[in-house]
């Protein structure tokens, strides 16, 4: 019973006091500033390896002050309450220990219900960013994923908050996209790890191209030209060019740019 009140208390300490209320702001005495070295090899550079995404929450909030909601529910999407400089934020973050980070129906319920509670009660939004897309398959179409995946997209584009997000590793697909409100500016940086496009080219270039590789000489190598050609037109640093994304940044300066963040959000 104890534990059940103290998790009541912190819980309404990220919050207003009502919903014409500002969230409040506590002394910080973590350095903004503070760099971890361990997330420069936080990212496997195997693209099938998974690895803990809540240590890499862990080490970018305030020291101790991430508040994690329904861990086990839509486990694809770790969310929470933290702290970035004092500031309160609603923090989402992919987890590719279930389903590689994808979207199924419940971790689309669960976006809703915390970019739902980040308008209500005015707290900006920090997602940590590694999304292949939608789930798909048999169990997919049954529990009507992209119902509520269109869902989920419709909350985040009505919301009114300030948005940061930090693409760690994957942006693919259609919940790919679901990563900022659309129609109006939010931040968004990329991780050197970042990798990004409509469909990921593994699998699907050997279908899209499947005339063109079985008539050449040396099929292994067609294929290996075209993975070339396709993975030099979706460069990342294409996409900053073009302001698809802010900056293309180092893991380290994380912490300190979600802080200024967090601290340009407050008015």
């Amino acid at each position: 019973e104890d534990e059940a009140f103290a998790a009541a208390r912190r819980f309404l300490s990220y919050l207003p006091s009502s919903v014409w209320g500002v969230p409040p702001v506590v002394a910080c005495d973590d350095d903004p500033r503070r760099a971890d070295e361990a997330l420069m090899k936080a990212i496997p550079r195997n693209r099938r390896q998974i690895y803990k995404m809540r240590t890499i929450v862990e080490s970018v909030v305030d020291r101790g002050s991430f508040f994690e909601i329904g861990r086990n529910f839509g486990r694809s999407i770790v969310a929470g309450l933290a702290r970035f400089g004092g500031h309160p934020v609603v923090l989402l973050a992919s987890d590719p220990a279930h389903y590689g980070g994808a979207w199924n129906t419940e971790t689309c319920q669960k976006v809703v219900r915390f970019v739902d509670l980040a308008e209500t009660f005015h707290l900006p939004v920090v997602y940590l960013m590694d999304c292949p897309g939608f789930l798909i398959g048999l169990d997919a179409e049954k529990t009507a994923t992209i119902r509520h995946g269109v869902r989920a997209m419709a909350a985040l584009n009505q919301t009114t908050v300030p948005f940061c997000t930090v693409i760690v590793r994957n942006a693919f697909g259609v919940a790919g996209v679901a990563h900022q409100p659309s129609g109006r500016f939010s931040m968004r940086y990329a991780w050197l790890s970042a990798y990004w496009g409509s469909l990921p080219l593994e699998g699907g270039g050997e279908d899209a191209y499947r005339a063109e590789i079985e008539a050449a000489p040396d099929p292994k190598a067609k294929l290996e030209e075209i993975e070339a050609r396709l993975n030099a037109l979706r460069s990342p640093f294409r996409s900053a060019e073009k302001f698809w994304v802010e900056e293309i940044i180092d893991p380290r300066r994380t912490r300190a740019l979600v802080c200024e963040f967090a601290r340009l959000a407050e008015p």
